[in-house]
């Protein structure tokens, strides 16, 4: 069997004979690409939540690993070069499990999450950090869980609740109020490149996640590097020869996180968890992603800590249970 095999399964190997019963394992092993089986429904949700709340962890480090990568390059170096590296990782893990090629039926959606999540995001998040700090972004890029919930329910036709919508809300009027009372009210080139991110970033999200139900996390971003490798890489070559390049130790441990830790693992769980709890629902979780990269900013970058911070948390965790425990 081939490795995307168990996420499209089909109807007759669920089949079970009497004698295959008595050497079977006693219970069934469940993948967030798989449906739940009956006595089990809290299982896969509570995987689902570990798993998408493990991709919220990893892409809390994506700024400031940016930062830490642009002290030794420039920022079309920093885009094309994680995308690369980590195409590498991803394709040396599509020929080693022998993953056969994507349904002409899902390509549109893996371009979709190569064009959001491979290409957009990366680069205007790392257009805007030459002039944001990273906790300023961060707090920005907050607003991410809302746009994606409303690309969700447009795309996919998913209506989650009132209360999950005004819990929302309330999570992204505190993001905003955040951002506001940070940037002194007056947005800047940054800001436009922020916002643009989470469109792009959103609409990446939430065809990743559908197309998850079809085939395991890694295969959907795995492709979807692929698809991009001609690009990437020539861009790559165009950059390095154009951009200045300085291989200090925190440039390559920036890089190197971007590459493997936030384009390709990050979004592997990421994916798994959405495919299990749902676009919406997963996507609340990243209300917390801007107050971890705080904290990552203040330890890893030196910068200060806005005042406000911790009342930001506390209210933003409270929308983020209310929007777990709403049915969406």
């Amino acid at each position: 069997m081939r490795a995307n095999d168990s996420a499209i399964a089909s109807a007759p190997i669920a089949v079970s004979t009497p004698e295959a019963d008595r050497h079977a394992a006693p219970a069934p092993v469940l993948t967030p690409e798989a449906p739940a089986a009956p006595g089990v429904r809290g299982t896969p949700a509570t995987r689902g939540v570990l798993f998408a709340a493990l991709g919220v962890a990893a892409f809390s480090l994506t700024f400031p690993g940016t930062a830490w990568a642009l002290e030794g390059m420039g920022p079309w170096t920093v885009v094309m070069l994680r995308s690369v590296l980590a195409t590498v990782l991803a394709g040396g893990a599509l020929l080693a499990f022998r993953v056969r090629v994507p349904e002409r039926r899902h390509w549109a959606g893996i371009a979709v999450v190569a064009g959001g999540v491979v290409l957009g995001f990366p680069l205007l998040t790392t257009l805007a950090l030459e002039t944001s700090t990273t906790s300023h972004a961060a707090v920005v890029v907050g607003l991410l869980p809302l746009t994606t919930a409303a690309c969700s329910a447009l795309r996919t036709g998913a209506r989650p609740s009132r209360t999950f919508w005004i819990a929302s809300l309330v999570g992204a009027a505190v993001v905003i109020a955040f951002a506001v009372q940070q940037s002194g009210g007056a947005p800047g080139r940054g800001d436009l490149f922020l916002f643009l991110a989470l469109l792009v970033c959103a609409a990446g999200y939430t065809e990743g996640g559908r197309l998850a139900r079809h085939m395991p996390g890694w295969q959907v971003i795995g492709w979807a590097l692929v698809l991009t490798f001609p690009l990437t890489a020539a861009g790559a070559a165009v950059a390095l020869s154009t951009e200045p390049l300085r291989l200090t130790a925190h440039a390559v441990a920036g890089l190197l996180w971007l590459a493997i830790g936030s384009q390709f693992v990050g979004i592997l769980v990421w994916y798994r968890g959405m495919a299990a709890i749902g676009i919406a629902r997963a996507s609340q979780l990243q209300l917390a992603q801007p107050l971890l990269t705080l904290v990552w900013s203040v330890l890893l970058l030196g910068e200060r800590l806005p005042p406000a911070a911790p009342a930001a948390a506390l209210a933003v965790l409270a929308c983020i249970a209310v929007t777990q425990r709403a049915r969406g």
